[in-house]
C-alpha cells in the first residue's frame, strides 16, 4: 500500500499489514467457529472490564487517532473496541458469514481493527491518503453516503474510496458468499507496535484458512 507523504508526516509510526488470502469458500454458517469464539470470549472477560477498557493503552491509541481525524470515539467506536465491548456487555456477536465472523474473532482477540475487501472488486493497489472535502463514501449498510472532510484518512483504489480508515469499509467491495479472495488489512495507528499489527494479520489469516479455506 502506498501511504502519501502527508499521512506519514501527520501520523509517524503508523503501520499496516496487508495481503491477499485466496481459495476461500464462504458460507453463511459459521457454527464451526463456536468453540473458538467461546474461548476468545472467556479470554476477553478475564482480561478486560467494561468500565476499564477505554483506558487500556491499545484501545486508547485508536481513540486518540479517532480524535485527531475529527471522529468522536465515544459515538463511533474503533471496530475492535466495539466488538470487545459487545462481549463484555454479554451481547451476542454479529454473524455475517464464516469469513467475516472469522476475522472479527481475530480482531477481538488482538484488539486490532481489520479491514477486508473482495480482492476481485478492487481496481489496482490501495493508497492511504487524506480525503478531499466533499468526497462521498458509500459504506456497508448505509442508506446515504458519508460526505467526507479533508482531515479524514481513507483507503482508495485506482477508482474509488474503499474505506474510511480504520473503521468503515465500502459496500461495493464487501465480503459476500461470492468472494473467493480477500484483501485483508490490519490497521495500525501511532503508538501501536508493528509486531502487534502483524500478529493480528497472521491470526486473521489463520482463522480464514481454518474456517473458510
Amino acid at each position: 500500500m502506498e501511504m502519501q507523504t502527508d499521512i506519514l508526516t501527520a501520523f509517524p509510526g503508523l503501520f499496516i499489514a496487508e495481503g491477499d488470502i485466496g481459495s476461500l469458500t464462504i458460507e453463511v454458517d459459521s457454527s464451526r467457529q463456536k468453540a473458538r469464539a467461546d474461548e476468545i470470549i472467556r479470554w476477553i472477560q478475564d482480561r478486560y472490564t467494561l468500565d476499564g477498557i477505554r483506558d487500556e493503552p491499545l484501545f486508547r491509541a485508536y481513540r486518540d487517532f479517532f480524535w485527531s481525524v475529527g471522529v468522536d470515539p465515544t459515538k463511533t467506536r474503533p471496530a475492535s473496541e466495539a466488538l470487545v465491548r459487545r462481549v463484555l456487555a454479554g451481547k451476542p456477536l454479529p454473524t455475517i458469514n464464516c469469513a467475516v465472523d472469522a476475522y472479527n474473532l481475530a480482531s477481538i482477540r488482538s484488539g486490532i481493527p481489520l479491514a477486508a475487501f473482495d480482492a476481485d472488486r478492487l481496481n489496482g493497489d490501495l493508497t492511504m491518503r487524506f480525503a478531499v472535502d466533499g468526497e462521498e463514501f458509500p459504506g456497508i449498510g448505509m442508506k446515504n453516503p458519508v460526505i467526507l472532510k479533508s482531515n479524514q484518512v481513507i483507503l482508495a483504489d485506482a477508482e474509488d474510496i474503499v474505506a474510511i480508515y480504520p473503521y468503515r469499509d465500502s459496500d461495493a467491495t464487501k465480503i459476500t458468499l461470492h468472494t473467493e479472495t480477500i484483501h485483508l488489512v490490519a490497521c495500525g495507528v501511532p503508538k501501536v507496535e508493528p509486531g502487534q499489527v502483524r500478529e493480528a494479520y497472521d491470526l486473521a489469516k489463520r482463522f480464514l484458512k481454518e474456517y473458510a479455506g
